[in-house]
């Protein structure tokens, strides 16, 4: 096999093992993608009536075509910490020195991790995306 292979198959491994803990954690995981659906309702619903005057001048503008982009933002912003908190987590916890010592590519830690976050962050832009 070759070394890209290798790194693949680590890789999936490592998803996995992020897909075990995000499953085994299910309020971490709701919660994590429901906080922009929060803020879509809220800055939408509670501020969308104040916030749209702004966009007054602009005849046929919606608030909601403004405001779903910093959203979707926001929601990657808060994949990204979720992903540095996990890799922080399982430093402190050891696990990261036991990985050095087991013949698996060491990008593969990584990329699992960023692997598994995109897959929760692609989730939460879909119902960010159908609720608008």
């Amino acid at each position: 096999m070759s070394a890209i292979s290798l790194a693949a198959r680590d890789s999936a491994t490592m998803l996995r093992r992020d897909v075990r803990h995000s499953l085994q954690a299910p309020a971490m995981l709701v919660s994590g993608m429901l906080v922009p659906l929060i803020f879509l309702l809220l800055y939408a619903g509670v501020f969308g009536h104040a916030l749209s005057a702004g966009i007054g001048a602009q005849p046929g503008a919606r608030y909601i075509n403004f405001l779903a982009p910093g959203i979707l933002v926001m929601t990657v912003g808060f994949a990204a910490e979720g992903t540095a908190i996990n890799v922080c987590n399982d430093m402190a916890q050891g696990i990261i020195d036991r990985f050095r010592t087991m013949a698996i590519s060491r990008s593969s830690v990584l990329t699992g991790q960023v692997a598994g976050s995109v897959i929760r962050t692609l989730i939460s832009a879909t119902v960010v995306s159908t609720s608008k």
